[in-house]
């Protein structure tokens, strides 16, 4: 996505012209750990506030290299038995990665996807139930909408043939060139929570009758859930100019990144029906009737796209800002200033997602098209974080 001059305003320094900022990724539960039973209107609202605030100062050590040589590396899940998948958002296919040798196998394509500008192949999640139905969650672009469709994973078919047709489970999310969101993940409740952007058509984003800037919340088949803030809609939350980033504390509490425009990149706490301010607000403006991000950063500084919660604490990957923030929790609010992380050291960064305990998995965004690839690009991370 694209953004005009930026202020320096906030956490960050420098005047650019114009600047990139780019797409999201997969921050959902991993499938195999225990799954919370929070219900979804308590996912925020209700929710009881954390026992403890989560030290100032962490630390991110970086154990080894998963895998190198991805494409356009967007969307990552992990499955069951330790490894990885890898959604490319520009060749509109899903790759396996072993983890323990970085072997990458294509396990099939996504009909239908058609890449263009930050549209095409986006986030991707497994379902609930994977271990009975084997069916893989994705977002992506096509000819004339995003949509989120879901296919059989098939280990036994030869590679490339193991993805079974897609299943449109929702479609007519609008489209665009940019902020296209794209960012899925199921919640604790075991409904299917999608970020979207406003396309650059601001005035989406505070239409409620449009899926358009906004977070969707649906049953695994794509239908609205009780609990909505309206009975006949997936609309959860409005006001959003481009969410990629979608995570649950440990409470259950719902929060997500999103992208500003020429001030503040925002993380906000999300409650169902609440208006996150776009395109009337950025950043903290403290005016009824909207909701104030929990934390913001100047545009240069983050760019945020996936988001996880491990430890305590929201990482948060930045493209733009080239880092990997953390923000610690103390319930609803930040307990400290955020600290940031591998400044400059992998270039854009596009996805994170906790995979047990402190490791987390982070994935980079250098072949996108607005990185600068370096041997290796793009790879994927496991980190250690306290």
């Amino acid at each position: 996505m694209q953004r005009s001059t930026v202020t320096a305003v906030g956490t960050a320094v420098a005047l650019v012209v114009l600047t990139g900022c780019g797409s999201g990724g997969d921050a959902g539960p991993v499938p195999g750990r225990s799954a919370m039973t929070t219900p979804a209107a308590a996912t925020s609202r209700d929710a009881a506030p954390s026992p403890s605030a989560a030290p100032a100062k962490g630390s991110v050590k970086v154990v080894s290299t998963l895998t190198e040589g991805l494409k356009s590396p967007w969307g990552l899940a992990a499955l069951p038995d330790g490894d990885a998948l890898v959604s490319s958002r520009d060749e509109g296919t899903i790759t396996r990665v072993d983890a323990e040798t970085g072997q990458k196998t294509v396990i099939g394509s996504v009909p239908g996807v058609s890449p263009a500008g930050e549209g095409g192949l986006l986030g991707i999640a497994l379902s609930p139930s994977y271990a009975s139905d084997h069916q893989v969650y994705a977002y992506f672009t096509t000819t004339s909408d995003n949509r989120i469709a879901r296919m059989i994973y098939n280990e036994k078919r030869p590679p490339g043939q193991q993805l079974g047709a897609p299943d449109t489970v929702l479609r007519g999310i609008p489209k665009g060139s940019i902020h296209n969101g794209g960012r899925i993940a199921f919640g604790p409740d075991k409904m299917l929570y999608a970020g979207t952007g406003e396309t650059g058509e601001t005035g989406l984003a505070q239409d409620k009758k449009s899926l358009a800037g906004k977070i969707l919340r649906m049953t695994p088949d794509g239908q609205p859930v009780h609990g909505n803030p309206e009975a006949n809609s997936v609309v959860y939350s409005l006001g959003h100019r481009n969410v990629q980033g979608l995570a649950w504390d440990s409470a259950g509490r719902l929060w997500a990144s999103e992208f500003g425009q020429n001030t503040w990149d925002e993380l906000n706490l999300i409650e169902p029906g609440k208006n996150y301010g776009w395109p009337d607000v950025e950043g903290k403006a403290h005016k009824p009737g909207f909701v104030d991000p929990v934390v913001q950063w100047k545009t240069d500084e983050s760019s945020p796209s996936g988001i996880a919660y491990a430890e305590g604490s929201i990482w948060m990957a930045a493209l733009r800002g080239e880092r990997l923030w953390r923000i610690p929790l103390a319930g609803r609010k930040a307990a400290a200033a955020p600290q940031a992380f591998l400044k400059g050291e992998y270039g854009r960064l596009r996805t994170v997602l906790s995979v047990g305990g402190d490791k987390v998995w982070l994935m980079t965004s250098n072949t996108d098209g607005r990185g600068t690839p370096k041997p290796g690009d793009d790879r994927i991370l496991l980190l250690e974080v306290a």
